[in-house]
């Protein structure tokens, strides 16, 4: 399987956030035995920005810790195309430190997390919050990162 590619770009200063080694051996992750191609734009923004989208696309007039834009296709296109997450720094450094979890941690939880809204998956309900939930612990435990949800 290939690795999937992986454009990382930066909407603010990039101290203190992820190197895209790190983000694309994330995604990388989450799409292990999921896709045979992929394409993914990782985007990593500040507060106003991340308002602006969420309130565009949401209707949500707030900056949220991440987005997920999944490619919407004519039918019959094929493509490895899977969309786009938005990361939004401060958002998810201010629930790092309340959650007393490092920050490359949540960083890696939170591109697993939109990675896994591309393929589809949601948590509109309990069911799918608990089936959504189960495989990011999986993903993120074979990165050496601790369950997200413990001590919740």
């Amino acid at each position: 399987m290939a690795e999937p590619a992986v454009s990382v770009s930066y909407g603010l200063p990039r101290r203190g956030l992820p190197a895209p080694a790190s983000v694309r051996r994330w995604v990388a992750a989450a799409l292990t035995g999921r896709r045979a191609r992929a394409e993914v734009s990782v985007r990593f923004v500040d507060s106003p920005e991340g308002r602006a989208l969420n309130r565009a696309y949401r209707g949500k007039d707030y900056a949220t810790n991440v987005l997920s834009f999944p490619v919407e296709l004519p039918p019959g296109v094929r493509s490895p195309l899977l969309g786009d997450i938005v990361v939004c720094a401060p958002v998810v450094a201010m629930e790092a430190l309340a959650q007393g979890k490092p920050l490359a941690h949540h960083h890696a939880h939170l591109v697993v997390h939109g990675c896994l809204h591309l393929l589809g998956m949601d948590h509109q309900n309990e069911a799918e919050a608990e089936a959504m939930e189960a495989r990011e612990r999986r993903i993120l435990a074979r990165l050496g990162i601790p369950d997200p949800y413990a001590g919740r």
